[in-house]
């Protein structure tokens, strides 16, 4: 069975057209049946069209009847419409059996649907970023993007670190919900009505081109706000593209990561393979998961979540492989 994709722009104009033709084609190389929304290539400002026409595009997905309706890339552009989604359309999209996939702005858009709906979404790959690449695209993001559309597989799991390994200990978790995403924009959405809820839950997070020092304001303001001390554990990702200055004098992401430990009871694990890089894994944002940790190895299951195509299978990013 012809497996189909829907590509849309939500948030930022394409600016690399080359790297939006040739993730199209490389879609297609798959085998897979691509629809390209008709104002994906749309610009105004620095958006992808004007914000109505990025409000049709999201209602033109929902109504698609893809498997999996796909974002071209991030940027910026979804909190300014969030008072706009159609959010009924797109649970029902979701119902039928699309997921709809993306990350870094795209946080907004599914931490408001889970919020508003209950509706689970995917943080996985976009258009540009991930199939678009210069080099060939990475293969454990191929496979877990595969493994969506085909259903074959029910978590992830990957290595902790070893100095992490050895100061970190993590009780096995059960129904915990699993949400998050990029940290500037959930923590955008603090103290609106599209910041979800959630106690006990699997809080991860990413973000890019943010210094720890911001990184660490941001988690502060989770933290005494009381979000970070409700969860049950939270689940460091990538934070990459970012440099730090001779007046750091030795202030540095781990830094940030040993106070964080240091100020909560809350397990905090490091080496989730998700963010701005080529490596990542997809993940259920909305699913009840189970957790747990053996030795250095992390694994994080959620078996068949409602998410539109059903849920991709584990890739290793040290030595721990698929979960079946």
């Amino acid at each position: 069975m012809t497996r189909s994709i829907y590509i849309y722009s939500p948030s930022s104009a394409v600016r690399d057209k080359a790297a939006f033709r040739r993730g199209v084609a490389r879609l297609k190389a798959l085998g897979l049946t691509v629809e390209v929304d008709e104002a994906a290539l749309m610009s105004s400002q620095r958006f992808a069209g004007d914000d109505a026409t990025r409000l049709a595009a999201i209602t033109r997905a929902a109504a698609s009847g893809a498997d999996v309706a796909l974002i071209s890339r991030g940027g910026y552009g979804l909190t300014r419409i969030l008072d706009r989604l159609p959010y009924k359309a797109v649970a029902k999209a979701i119902e039928r059996g699309t997921a709809f996939v993306g990350l870094s702005d795209f946080t907004a858009f599914q931490l408001a649907l889970l919020a508003k709906t209950g509706a689970v979404s995917w943080q996985g790959p976009a258009l540009g970023e991930d199939f678009g690449t210069e080099g060939t695209p990475d293969e454990i993001m191929e496979a877990c993007f595969d493994d969506l559309l085909n259903g074959q597989g029910e978590g992830t799991g990957w290595r902790l670190p070893a100095r992490d390994a050895q100061t970190v200990s993590l009780r096995p978790l059960h129904g915990a919900t699993l949400w998050g995403g990029n940290l500037c924009v959930l923590t955008s959405l603090l103290g609106t009505p599209y910041f979800p809820s959630i106690d006990k839950g699997v809080l991860f997070l990413e973000d890019v081109s943010e210094h720890p020092y911001r990184i660490e304001r941001m988690l502060d303001q989770l933290r005494h706000a009381g979000v970070l001390g409700r969860q049950k554990a939270i689940v460091l990702g990538q934070f990459t593209n970012y440099r730090t200055v001779p007046h750091d004098r030795g202030f540095k992401l781990q830094t940030v990561v040993d106070r964080l430990r240091s100020l909560l009871k809350v397990p905090v694990l490091t080496g989730l393979p998700f963010g701005h890089v080529p490596t990542k894994v997809l993940l259920p944002v909305g699913a009840r998961v189970e957790m747990a940790m053996a030795e250095r190895d992390v694994f994080l299951v959620w078996g068949h979540a409602q998410g539109g195509a059903r849920p991709p299978a584990s890739h290793d990013h040290g030595a721990v492989g698929h979960v079946h």
